[in-house]
């Protein structure tokens, strides 16, 4: 199969079907924020699912955590990003927009002449300035001295800051991790390409303590497990690759870094497609631990009752942004085919999501194939029995063609029909959406048959080599 996504397509889908919106449309939108809709929010939510049985429900060295979100400004000096957390900036003259100075090949300036990517020669630029990422809020009802917060631009320090916490009631010893999803804010010089970079964003992060002797053969053992997540969820191999960071890029805090990255789809069929980060996989040595520990005063380390030793547990961080990844998995998923009307000899395009049923918003939609003559009722009732085991949706308005491409794009995995022979034997049609199979199930035996294939394994049609 040929990649036939690109992100206006993408975008179009999302807004067309309920996946995501620009935020504040009504009052002409806000730069680079979005809201999700019913789809969306299934789709986040079973990305986050897949990754927390993966962090806790598959093992048994990983605890949860939520931190808040304001958290006390010493946290922020202690981890660098009050000092250190910026980007250089700078402003043209001509268009009055904002650039990254490290990132001027990806920009164009509107008014110049020449809109090609890079070309800033008719661009009037002002030198490069550094600008802290940090948004910067007040606690209280007075902004005054000592008032001032931050909104945290990371989830990870929360976990750091309750260390102490954690190891005092989970009964773990190092090697084990932090896990935790939630919110983050970066004030986003130039956020863009969709909901890929956003000044609001969700991260899915987990801090893993290990005794620093461990730390490489740990970093590598992560690297190996979040490639393979992404693989299992459907991701084609070719789309997806392990970029190690050289010493140049990596973070003052990190001694090895890889990115996860996966090969995005340019704007259009004219645009290049682009390698961008998914993940990053850090080994942080001890530096997170003991800057809190210089700072607050307290002692984070772990002592070995059996052998009588203390040391500072070195960290290893795989980081993924939740909306990056969902995005990756639609765009991933998103299909176009011909296909022939049944009996008619004559082809007629569809888009398909060809999501892992895992992913799906919606896993079974239930459809009468006419909205009269007892169908109905027969339908709500298999609607019933299949809404206790997985997301089910119930349709009945319009021609049952286009009922079932509105499911292939929503990327259903199957639709269950209800019709004349239903209400004569109580059996329906389960028709695949990959491969557009039907097949005649009896109503008992349907919440077993979809359960059962609704765990089973599942291999992408659009991996190299698989029929289309």
């Amino acid at each position: 199969m040929n990649d036939v996504a690109t992100m206006e397509k993408i975008v179009a889908l999302c807004k067309r079907r309920g996946f995501v919106f620009p935020s504040s449309e009504i009052y002409g939108g806000m730069g680079s924020t979005y809201d999700f809709g019913h789809y969306g929010v299934l789709l986040k939510g079973n990305v986050k699912a897949q990754w927390w049985r993966a962090m806790i429900g598959e093992r048994e060295d990983i605890v949860a955590l939520d931190s808040a979100i304001l958290q006390h400004p010493r946290v922020w000096e202690a981890s660098g990003h009050l000092e250190g957390f910026t980007d250089p900036l700078v402003d043209c003259r001509t268009c009055k927009q904002r650039f990254r100075a490290d990132q001027l090949e990806e920009a164009s300036c509107p008014r110049a002449p020449s809109k090609h990517p890079g070309e800033h020669k008719d661009c009037d630029l002002t030198q490069a300035r550094q600008f802290n990422l940090m948004f910067e809020t007040t606690v209280g009802p007075v902004k005054e001295e000592g008032a001032t917060a931050y909104l945290r631009p990371e989830t990870a320090q929360g976990i750091f800051i309750n260390f102490k916490n954690v190891l005092a009631f989970a009964r773990k010893k190092p090697p084990f991790g932090i896990a935790q999803v939630g919110k983050s804010f970066r004030n986003e010089i130039t956020p863009g390409n969709f909901i890929f970079r956003t000044r609001e964003f969700e991260q899915m992060e987990m801090e893993f303590f290990v005794p620093p002797e461990e730390a490489e053969r740990w970093h590598s053992y992560w690297l190996e497990e979040r490639m393979r997540w992404y693989l299992d969820l459907g991701l084609r191999e070719d789309h997806l690759r392990l970029r190690a960071h050289g010493a140049e890029e990596l973070s003052h805090y990190s001694s090895a870094t890889s990115d996860i990255e996966y090969l995005f789809p340019g704007k259009d069929e004219r645009s290049e497609r682009r390698w961008m980060e998914l993940e990053g996989i850090a080994n942080r040595t001890d530096f997170d631990l003991r800057r809190h520990a210089e700072y607050s005063g307290e002692k984070l380390e772990y002592f070995d009752q059996a052998s009588g030793r203390r040391y500072v547990p070195y960290v290893i961080e795989p980081a993924a942004g939740t909306d990056r990844a969902t995005l990756a998995f639609l765009v991933d998923a998103y299909d176009e085919e011909v296909v022939e009307r049944e009996g008619q000899g004559k082809g007629e395009g569809r888009t398909v999501l060809r999501l892992h049923p895992q992913l799906a918003p919606v896993k079974v939609a239930v459809l009468p194939l006419v909205s009269r003559d007892g169908q109905p009722e027969l339908a709500h009732e298999v609607a019933a029995r299949l809404r206790a085991l997985m997301q089910t949706e119930y349709d009945e308005g319009g021609a049952i063609g286009r009922r079932y491409r509105r499911q292939d794009e929503i990327g259903t995995p199957w639709c269950v029909t209800i019709d004349h022979q239903s209400l004569e034997d109580r059996t329906v049609t389960v028709r695949d959406r990959d491969s557009l199979a039907q097949e005649r199930v009896a109503i008992e035996e349907l919440p077993a048959l979809l359960a059962e294939r609704l765990s089973a394994p599942w291999r992408s049609p659009k991996l190299a080599g698989d029929p289309a």
